[in-house]
């Protein structure tokens, strides 16, 4: 299957966030929490449109993606989580940024949360 042109490709922002609970939670929790707070306050349609991905969460730290267009959107979704697990849980957006190398360096100084593997250059 070809790749679309980067003309033709959707444009992401990437959301640094801080997630203060009262117990330890894991990726899997916290992706079934964004997705449930992101459908309910949005409703399916709009929740779509924003096209949420946890990339990486680690430590209390992560990155989320979203599209570029939506991003009050997720922010609200976001905002809106109380709990995860039955825990209680908030979620604190550090900052927005292009690329997720800028979100990392600029938002999330001390801690390695995402760090994409390169290819292999052809030889």
């Amino acid at each position: 299957m070809k790749r679309l042109m980067p003309s033709l490709r959707s444009k992401k922002r990437y959301l640094a966030f801080e997630l203060i609970s009262e117990e330890p939670v894991n990726r899997g929790e916290l992706v079934r929490e964004v997705v449930s707070s992101a459908s309910a306050l949005l409703g399916d349609v709009l929740a779509s449109e924003c096209n949420i991905h946890v990339l990486g969460f680690e430590a209390g730290n992560g990155i989320i993606q979203c599209s570029h267009t939506k991003v009050t959107e997720t922010r609200a979704a976001l905002a809106a989580i109380t709990q995860v697990n039955r825990a209680r849980a908030t979620l604190h957006v550090l900052g927005v940024s292009g690329t997720v190398k800028g979100a990392t360096e600029k938002y999330l100084k001390t801690h390695v949360v995402f760090e994409p593997k390169l290819r292999a250059a052809k030889e």
